[in-house]
Parts: C-alpha cells; sequence; structure tokens
C-alpha cells in the first residue's frame, strides 16, 4: 500500500472518529433517527398479551359525557363512582384526573369525595406545571434503595397541579401521571420515580400496582455505578435506564379493556362485577375534547391513560424493553469495527466490492439489531451506523476517485482555460460540439449596464472598484442562473445573456423577465450595503437567433448573434432615455404576459430602421395583480392616447405620477421624462395605446 493508500486510511479513520464524537455528541437528529428506528421495531413486532389480564380502564367518552353531563363532572359524581367500583372488588382505582380546585358546586362535594376515598383503594394523581410551586405534600408509597445511589439521577419533579390536600390525605397513593418527558410528542418513555426534595413519587402504572398488590414500599435497585437498574414491587421487577426510564412496548389495546363511564353509572352496574373485581381499574378520557390524547410507539393517537395500562400489562406479562446504559458503547463498537473494513475494503478491491461490503455490514448489524430487539427485547439502534457506513464509503469511494483520476482532472482544469468549463462537460460528453457553427432558435437576450460606470470609476481607487464589480457581477450572475440563464459574457461594466440554448428552457421570456427583476433587487441591496449608489439597465429581446460555438478551430466562444441581439443591446442603451431600468420588446411581453408592463412608446432604436414598441417591466405576478397596478394601468392607458393624439396630458400625467408613487419611485422619472419624448407616441396606435 502505497503513500496514497496511508493518506485514505487516516482520511478514513478521521471520518470515523468525527462521526463517534458526532455519536457521543447525539444531537437532536441522531436521537430522532434511533427513537423513530425504535418505533419502527414495535410496528412491526408490537407486544403480545394473554387475554384476560386485569386491567380496565372506565373512559369518559364522548357518549359519557353527552349521557351525564359537560365536564368537570363534580365530586359527588367522582365519589359514586369510586364508590361502585369498590362494591364491585375493584384492587386499585387509580384517577389518571386531577382534583386540584375545589368542586364548582360547593366544599361539601369535596368533603363526599374524601369520605368516599377514604374507604377505597383510591390513587390520586399530580402533573407536573412548571408556573406552579413544589407539592408540599407526602408520598404513601416507601421507596428503600438497593446499590450505588439509585435515586442519584431521578428527574426532579418540580411544580405540580397537585390534588386537594382534603382529597390526597385519604388517598392510598398518590402518584405523577404526566407523559410528556422529553417533549417529542410521542410517548416512548416514562420515568417510573420522580424526586420532590427529600420525598420520592411513583409513576401512576407503579403507584396502582403498589396498591393493588397491598404493598407499602417500592424498592429502587441500583448498578455498581450511580443510577438505577430495577425498580421492584412485591414480586415484580421492572427494568430501567439509570434516571429510572422505562421504555413503553406497545400493543394495540383490546376495545374490551375500556368501559364506558355512562354504563358504570347506569342503574344495572352490579352486572359489571366480572369486569372491575379484582382488577386494577385506570380511570381516565378519551374525549378529544378533554386533552389527554397522545401519540404512541405505533403511530396511532391514544387516550393518555391507556399508557399507564400498556405499562402495567409489562409489569404483569413480565414483557419489557431494556436499553442498558452499556448499549450505547457496543453500538459505537459495532460502528467502528464495520467502518474500519469498509476503510479496508475501498482501499485494497475497489469501489464496487467496497460497495458491496458496506451493504452487507449495514445488513447484518440491521439483522442483529431486530434479533435482540425481537428475542431478547433488547433496544440496539442500527440507524446511526446504517447512515455512518454510508457516509464512509461515500467518502471513501469519493476519495479513491479522486486521487486515481488526479492527472485527468489536471488536465481538464489546463484545458478548462481555453474552453468555458460549462461546455466542456457537454464537449466530453459529445465530441461533435468541437464544431464550429450553430443553429436558429428562439432566445430571450439579455444586456445589462452600469449607469454612470465611467464617473464611478474616477472617483472610486482600482482596487476598490474591481472590488465593487466582482460583488456585483456574483450578484448579477446569482439572479441570471436561478432562473436558468446562460452567460454569455461580462464586458467591462456589462452582462450578456441569453435563455434557451443550450438547453431549451421551458417559457423563456418568463424565465428572462424574472431575472431582471432578481437583478434590480440585488443591486438595491448592494446599494443599500455599499457606500456608492449603484444603477443599472437592463434590455431584453426575445426572437430568432443563432447560437452555436463562434471563432475559430483554436479558439471559439459558445455565444449567439442575429437582429434579436442587437435589439436587446440598442434598447438597454435606450433605458437612459425612458428613465427607466428595465426595457423589454413586444415579443418578450406577450411570452410573459402575467408580469406587470407599461408601454414606454415606439423607441427609434440606433442602426435600426423603423420603431419598435418597447415596455417597461414594472414587477412580478403580485403587482400585475394588484388594485394599485391596475388603477396606473388604466391613466397610463389615458396619457398614451393623449400623447398619442397630442392632447392636453397635463392631468393625466399628474395623475400618473400621484399612482406610480405607490408602486415604484423609479416610475415617477419614467413619467417626467415622456413630455421629452413626443415622437415616440405619436407613432402608436390609438388601440395599441
Amino acid at each position: 500500500m502505497g503513500r496514497r493508500g496511508w493518506i485514505a486510511v487516516l482520511f478514513g479513520l478521521a471520518i470515523i472518529i468525527a462521526l463517534t464524537l458526532l455519536r457521543a455528541a447525539d444531537p437532536y437528529a441522531v436521537r430522532v433517527a434511533r427513537e423513530t428506528t425504535f418505533d419502527l421495531f414495535q410496528q412491526i413486532k408490537p407486544r403480545e398479551a394473554p387475554p384476560g389480564l386485569p386491567i380496565r380502564i372506565i373512559d369518559i367518552d364522548e357518549p359519557s359525557l353527552r349521557s351525564l353531563g359537560q365536564w368537570p363532572w363534580s365530586r359527588t359524581m367522582m365519589a359514586e363512582i369510586a364508590q361502585r367500583l369498590t362494591d364491585l372488588g375493584a384492587a386499585a382505582i387509580a384517577f389518571d384526573l386531577l382534583f386540584s380546585e375545589p368542586d364548582r358546586l360547593g366544599e361539601e362535594n369535596d368533603a363526599a369525595f374524601a369520605q368516599t376515598i377514604a374507604s377505597a383503594p383510591v390513587i390520586l394523581s399530580f402533573a407536573q406545571s412548571p408556573r406552579a410551586d413544589e407539592t408540599t405534600l407526602a408520598p404513601k408509597a416507601g421507596v428503600a434503595s438497593v446499590g450505588e445511589n439509585p435515586l442519584a439521577s431521578v428527574p426532579k419533579l418540580g411544580g405540580v397541579a397537585e390534588p386537594l390536600k382534603m382529597l390526597a390525605d385519604p388517598a392510598q397513593g398518590l402518584a405523577i401521571a404526566s407523559l410528556d418527558r422529553d417533549g417529542s410528542g410521542v410517548a416512548r418513555r416514562l420515568p417510573l420515580l420522580w424526586q420532590a426534595g427529600d420525598a420520592t413519587f411513583p409513576a401512576l402504572a407503579i403507584e396502582a400496582l403498589r396498591v393493588a398488590m397491598g404493598a407499602s414500599t417500592i424498592v429502587a435497585m441500583g448498578s455498581a455505578s450511580p443510577g438505577m437498574e430495577l425498580l421492584r414491587v412485591v414480586d415484580f421487577s421492572i427494568p430501567t435506564g439509570p434516571g429510572g426510564d422505562h421504555w413503553i412496548y406497545y400493543r394495540e389495546l383490546d376495545p374490551g379493556i375500556y368501559l364506558p363511564a355512562r354504563e358504570l353509572m347506569a342503574d344495572d352496574y352490579a352486572d359489571l362485577a366480572p369486569l372491575i373485581e379484582g382488577h386494577i381499574v385506570l380511570i381516565g378520557t378519551s374525549a378529544s375534547g378533554l386533552l389527554d390524547i397522545r401519540t404512541s410507539a405505533l403511530g396511532t393517537a391514544v387516550p393518555g391513560v391507556s399508557i399507564h395500562a400498556q405499562i402495567i400489562e409489562q409489569v404483569l406479562t413480565n414483557t419489557f424493553l431494556d436499553r442498558a446504559d452499556w448499549v450505547a458503547g457496543l453500538e459505537a463498537l459495532l460502528f467502528i469495527g464495520a467502518g474500519l473494513l469498509v476503510i479496508l475494503a475501498v482501499i485494497l478491491t475497489g469501489p464496487i466490492i467496497g460497495l458491496f461490503v458496506s451493504l452487507s455490514a449495514v445488513a447484518v448489524l440491521v439483522a442483529s439489531a431486530w434479533y435482540a430487539f425481537a428475542v431478547h427485547g433488547l433496544l440496539i439502534d442500527p440507524s446511526f451506523s446504517l447512515l455512518g457506513i454510508l457516509v464512509l464509503y461515500a467518502a471513501m469511494a469519493f476519495f479513491r476517485f479522486a486521487s486515481t483520476d488526479a492527472d485527468r482532472r489536471r488536465v481538464r482544469r489546463a484545458f478548462a482555460h481555453y474552453v468555458e468549463p460549462s461546455l466542456l462537460t457537454r464537449i466530453e460528453a459529445d465530441a461533435n460540439l468541437l464544431k464550429l457553427g450553430g443553429d436558429m432558435r428562439e432566445l430571450t437576450v439579455m444586456f445589462s449596464d452600469v449607469r454612470n460606470f465611467s464617473a464611478l470609476a474616477e472617483r472610486t481607487a482600482p482596487t476598490d472598484l474591481v472590488a465593487i464589480l466582482n460583488r456585483l457581477f456574483a450578484a448579477l450572475g446569482a439572479a441570471i442562473v436561478k432562473e436558468l440563464g446562460t452567460i454569455d459574457k461580462f464586458m467591462g461594466d456589462a452582462v450578456m445573456a441569453f435563455w434557451n440554448a443550450p438547453a431549451e428552457v421551458d417559457r423563456h421570456a418568463l424565465h428572462a423577465c424574472r431575472a431582471a427583476l432578481g437583478m434590480r433587487a440585488a443591486v438595491e441591496k448592494l446599494s443599500e450595503e455599499g457606500r456608492e449608489p449603484i444603477a443599472i439597465g437592463i434590455g431584453i429581446a426575445t426572437g430568432p437567433a443563432l447560437v452555436g460555438n463562434m471563432g475559430f478551430e483554436q479558439r471559439f466562444d459558445y455565444s449567439c448573434i442575429g437582429d434579436t441581439v442587437n435589439v436587446a443591446s440598442r434598447i438597454e442603451g435606450a433605458c437612459k432615455t425612458v428613465a427607466y431600468d428595465i426595457l423589454v420588446t413586444r415579443p418578450t411581453a406577450d411570452a410573459a404576459p402575467e408580469l406587470a408592463y407599461l408601454e414606454a412608446g415606439a423607441l427609434q432604436l440606433k442602426g435600426m430602421t423603423d420603431r419598435d414598441p418597447i415596455l417597461i417591466l414594472v414587477g412580478d405576478e403580485t403587482l400585475a395583480r394588484s388594485a394599485d397596478f391596475a388603477a396606473l394601468a388604466q391613466a397610463h392607458a389615458d396619457l398614451l392616447r393623449a400623447l398619442s393624439q397630442q392632447d392636453d396630458f397635463t392631468a393625466l400625467l399628474e395623475t400618473c405620477r400621484s399612482r406610480a408613487g405607490k408602486i415604484d419611485h423609479r416610475l415617477i422619472r419614467f413619467y417626467d421624462a415622456c413630455p421629452a419624448r413626443p415622437a415616440d407616441f405619436r407613432l402608436l396606435e390609438p388601440e395599441e395605446a
């Protein structure tokens, strides 16, 4: 392996290091790709669960709201719900609802609800509220710690919307129901424990399990390093991340898990005993108006209360997803190993075999990640390795191409000194283009020129003048290229461009006019930014022209010649006479009628026998449709009629000047110059004016 080979190795290693550091930084885009991949895994293989799990959701759905009354329901209604569930033998009653304000119908209703809570296995909920105060309530569950400080990374609760103290005191459980942990809009992970000062509160699903099983304590188990590894509720062990985050493994819940609240409040509610007895009952809402609809990893909108039910199901069936803290290190090692393999493959065997090796490495990584998920519930991210390997392969293939083709590129650069680079590309594809000659084609041709350039050159140092021209040509060229134009040449302070060659451009006249408007805007911006005001004149003509390679065998340019080119050059010069910056011929305006034009008269162009009708280009389609321009166009037509018939036009001219001021200050100079050009308007036909 020679010098170039070692350089390629170092280049590849630099990319691997850069990508590994990017993965370690874990920016937002990397996190989104990873979590979207895990969502896709769940969508392909959602969680399975046996039928008949002891979980039920009392759903405050739309029909229940219509039947039982609008929200919020009174606390006596809540008390009745809790009492009926207790009578039916519910093991735990978890409210995924907030009772943070007194009942609007009277404090006695809160007292009645509190009395029912005292005799029922009720869990009440907190919700995070950044602008609220921290909780002063004491947790109902004890939390024991085992290991090296397992609660070190548990998230802080902060401000909360908490239940009324008179309701919280008799409750058997207090829990956190918040689901928006990372603000992504998708509920993927949920902290199972939260810290509020010295107190620790469990998530709603964990507290419901604890109450249902009659336990008083939850055990947080840590690993050798600070942070949580497991959470135990009686005999159930739940894997977590170091911060207590639990990955939710979704399934499509059986509709039978939902029991509408209106059925519970019916007279024959005793018949529901088989559905409630011994069950953990969650009370929440699927009504869209109550704003508790979330997005699951399956990509579906679900009631927030159902997500707590999903977690309880996972615990009861011992079906979990796990992303241990060592997984990120494994992903980095897998990427580095696969990356080294790709580097060697590209350098030693070439891009084709290297591509095969890269795709094989990606396939193995994706298959391994899928196997870990489907069989062991382990979340290993293949997305970064996939994208990283493809980026690495592309970079290595490009490096090899650049190295092996260095000589050919040097020749090409040398030849480009004599032939326009864009034309050279076409010559490489078709050698016949080296022949001299051209063909007739309809073109739109543009000339632009800097106004008062001689005066500008006199008062500007040469180095500053060159800098001004470079900035100007860069801006003008960008506007032309943006609208698919071909820049023919820069001539001192002038630019020539044309459209519809060498490649055909649909509606080339419209593109040329839009380019002119863009050039006008660019010049205005440069004038605002610089110390010297800059103005240009632009002439545009549409018609037949001969376009092709002009010159001799050893030196030629791709250009165009013909009467259309001459007209465009002449009307650019006529901008001074007309006192406006953009002039177009009648065929150009007819080919792009959606823009805003005004007749400028029939001009006697230098070197031309007949007068040519010329228009000024005022603005774009939006301006053309505006009421102000419509009013100006009507007044302008009246003025031209008066000028052509040699009538008194003083009042009409003043009307046009007044209306022009609302559109473009340049139009005022145009109208001021009109009386000095009577011959240009006398030759207009009345109907044309």
